[in-house]
Formats: structure tokens, sequence, C-alpha cells
């Protein structure tokens, strides 16, 4: 077989990095001027801990904002845990950086997003008898969306 560079988990692991220092640096000092995240998981992700009503409500996907409120933010090497508020309850979240699907802070216009290919490659892959796991493609994400009006 032969060996090759795995330059899409390469990036992830430094991308997931990037936010494991970003987010650490807002446990320990909070967050400066206008800066905010959403934060995009899977929640299917078998490391994610949510509350089950959230869960029934978002059982894909769901986008957190960290801004005004939220405390306990924990950073660890694997993920994050932060208590945020939904309509005055608070919860509390665990979040391993590998379900992260987008972590975007439009304050300053930056943004990561994590894609996999689709379950139709996987097949493709898993025909040609190679055991490897399927690689996953980096992008940046484009901030558009989020600007205001």
């Amino acid at each position: 077989m032969t060996r090759s560079i795995d330059y899409g988990n390469l990036m992830h692991r430094a991308m997931r990095g990037l936010i494991q220092s970003v987010l650490a640096d807002v446990a320990k000092n909070g967050l400066p001027g206008a800066h905010h995240f959403f934060i995009t998981f899977d929640t299917n992700h078998p490391d994610v801990a949510i509350a089950d009503w959230l869960k029934e409500r978002y059982p894909t996907e769901m986008t957190v904002v960290i801004q005004h409120w939220f405390e306990n933010l924990d950073v660890t090497d694997e993920g994050f845990s932060v208590t945020l508020n939904f309509g005055n309850q608070p919860e509390p979240l665990v979040i391993p950086f590998d379900a992260v699907r987008t972590f975007v802070d439009p304050s300053v216009e930056f943004g990561l997003r994590f894609e996999t290919r689709e379950e139709e490659e996987d097949e493709e892959e898993e025909d040609d008898g190679d055991d490897d796991p399927p690689p996953h493609d980096a992008e940046i994400v484009r901030l558009d969306r989020f600007r205001k009006q």
C-alpha cells in the first residue's frame, strides 16, 4: 500500500486546536470586545451530552451562541463544556471538538467548517476494499450570510 500524507485530517486537527485555544482563552479571560461565537455541532456524536429535550428538538445538529450569557466554560483536549441559557433555563452542554461542524466569529468575519465525505463516496471507498477511514475535507466558511444588513 502506498503511504500518503492525509492533509485533510491534519488540517482538521489544526483547526480544532485553534478552536481549543480560542475557547480556553475565553474561559480564562472572558470574551473580548464584540467577539462572539456561533458553534454548530453534531448532536448524534456519541460523546455529546445535552438535555433530552434539546436532543429531541435538534436530532441531527444544533447551533449554539456563546455571547452574552454563558457560564462554566471548561475546555479540555477532547472538547468543551458550557452552560447556556435556553428560555431562562440554564442547560449544561458537553461538546467534543470532533462533533463541531462550524465555528464562526462574525465580529471579525472568521469561520471554519468541517465537512466529511457524503455516504455515497464512503460506499465507493468500501467497494475498493480500503480499510482506512475516509478523509475529511476542510474549507473556510464565507461569512456573508452572518453580516447584518
